[in-house]
């Protein structure tokens, strides 16, 4: 079959990067000819813009300058992790040749497939652009061509009334829909929608020793690995005590991490997949950081961001009996014992057979 994939795609972002390379990679190893949609709206398109200014105070004449002096040598830096991405979509991620800007433009020039499949990741979540944009529903798409949703996120346990016609009206029109969160589940109920089922990431499709071998590269220093969006000083906090505890350093790719040993900021998704695969122990508050560490048996500490947000990562450590890992607050650390990998491994095996069940039946049927 061939098949186009859409979601957001080119977003310099680890996890993002990785669920659409391990989508398309399960899908083609199946036996399907799989593309992603090169789909770049203007939202998604203002990455490493170096004369870009999204804070209107420094957008007077003087000051816009004096800004963008100031702003240029940090931008130009960043190019290096911006090429590092590029070189990664570039050599692992099957794109369709045709640049689309807009839900217009796909309908005016149909991408050919047989089936149609949006996922995975954020891309209902209506905090964000993506989710109120009718292309990541595929409104583009023929009712009488096949119509799939893999482990589709809203991120949030509620959409604003004003976006549920728009999501009703077109996931009631798709032949299958996996969602990657139970709060998905509840919120295509509360719409009329009762044939959804709760699908796993696609990171979660391809085993560890497939994601080692493909990947990941030796880092010999003992570290301790955070991957945190919100500088969160819970986090510092832990780790700092941890670093002192186990001996080790502390890695990170985030830029604001100062308390870092070292900083992978500028490097690709591989040095992210080492860099989980290799930690002795992760602190994070990132979804794919989550992941990775339960794909490679990591121990783990999952810090809470804000609740109308957390619930990726919320709905994720419930399936797996590990709800204890989110913490909000120190004395909840103190508390964790270590996770029982043996226990896991079940879960996982169950959650990975039932989600690549789903994809394939809804493919064949």
């Amino acid at each position: 079959m061939q098949i186009k994939t859409i979601t957001c795609h080119e977003v310099y972002n680890h996890g993002a990067s990785l669920q659409e390379y391990a989508l398309l990679r399960f899908l083609n190893d199946a036996g399907h000819d799989a593309q992603v949609i090169h789909y770049k709206p203007p939202y998604l398109s203002q990455h490493f813009n170096l004369w870009g200014i999204s804070n209107p105070k420094f957008n007077l004449p003087l000051v816009k300058q004096l800004y963008l002096l100031a702003k240029l040598p940090g931008r130009l830096k960043a190019l290096q992790r911006r090429d590092h991405f590029d070189a990664f979509h570039k050599a692992y991620i099957p794109t369709d040749s045709t640049l689309y800007q807009s839900n217009e433009a796909l309908k005016n020039n149909l991408p050919e497939a047989d089936i149609y499949i949006c996922g995975s990741d954020q891309i209902w979540n209506s905090f964000f652009q993506n989710g109120k944009d009718p292309a990541f529903y595929l409104n583009f798409v023929p009712n009488d061509k096949k119509k799939i949703a893999y482990a589709a996120s809203f991120a949030i346990d509620e959409v604003a009334e004003e976006i549920q016609p728009l999501v009703r009206d077109n996931v009631a029109t798709f032949d299958a829909v996996g969602v990657r969160e139970t709060s998905g589940l509840r919120i295509l109920q509360n719409l009329g929608i009762n044939n959804a089922v709760q699908v796993l990431d696609p990171v979660f499709l391809l085993d560890a020793d497939f994601w080692k071998q493909t990947f990941v590269k030796p880092i010999e220093d003992q570290f301790i690995f955070i991957y945190d969006f919100d500088s969160n000083p819970l986090i510092k906090e832990i780790a700092l005590e941890l670093k002192k505890k186990l001996k080790c350093k502390i890695y990170t790719v985030n830029q604001n991490i100062d308390y870092a040993d070292k900083n992978f900021y500028l490097e690709g998704p591989e040095k992210f997949l080492s860099l989980v695969y290799y930690s002795q122990y992760t602190i994070t508050n990132s979804f794919h950081a989550v992941a990775f560490s339960l794909i490679f048996e990591k121990q783990i500490v999952v810090v809470n961001r804000s609740e109308k947000i957390n619930t990726r990562m919320r709905d994720l450590l419930v399936l797996f009996s590990l709800e204890k890992r989110l913490i909000s607050a120190k004395e909840e650390y103190t508390r964790l014992d270590s996770i029982d990998f043996s226990d896991l491994k079940m879960s996982k095996q169950y959650h990975i057979k039932r989600s690549k069940e789903f994809l394939l039946n809804a493919i064949q049927s």
